[in-house]
């Protein structure tokens, strides 16, 4: 057993993240059999991921903020700290920092057969997309 050295904050893409978006790994897979990646994400107020979907689906655990995700059925749910929101495997979704505050989440996901394959990045959400109104709040 070891103590994982620490990794440096990152940000994310422009590519992938419209505003500002910031990612610290907790785990990475070690061994070829290994699957799960742990990451700290932090959104400054407004900034929110593309549309994409994982292989495997995704946990995450919302630690600070509001989080709001959306779905292509145009679907919105405002996740609250303490709340975990899972998105099965191959569903399309964007997740943003709700508000003018900052929000933080937990990401939690196993990696696809071929690791580059995890996550499938799509296009950017618009600004409606973003305001929608939301259509329900995650249960605890």
């Amino acid at each position: 057993m070891n103590i994982e050295p620490a990794t440096p904050t990152v940000k994310n893409p422009p590519e992938q993240f419209a505003g500002d978006v910031w990612v610290d790994m907790i785990a990475v897979p070690h061994e070829p059999q290994q699957r799960m990646s742990v990451a700290v994400v932090r959104f400054a107020p407004g900034a929110r991921t593309a549309w994409h979907s994982h292989a495997r689906g995704q946990y995450l655990r919302v630690t600070q903020g509001v989080a709001r995700f959306g779905g292509r059925d145009g679907t919105i749910i405002d996740v609250h700290p303490g709340q975990t929101l899972y998105t099965p495997p191959g569903e399309d979704h964007w997740h943003a920092a709700a508000g003018d505050t900052f929000m933080e989440h937990v990401a939690m996901l196993e990696n696809g057969d071929d690791p580059a394959a995890t996550t499938t990045w799509k296009e950017h959400i618009t600004d409606a997309e973003f305001a929608g109104r939301p259509h329900g709040e995650a249960q605890s």
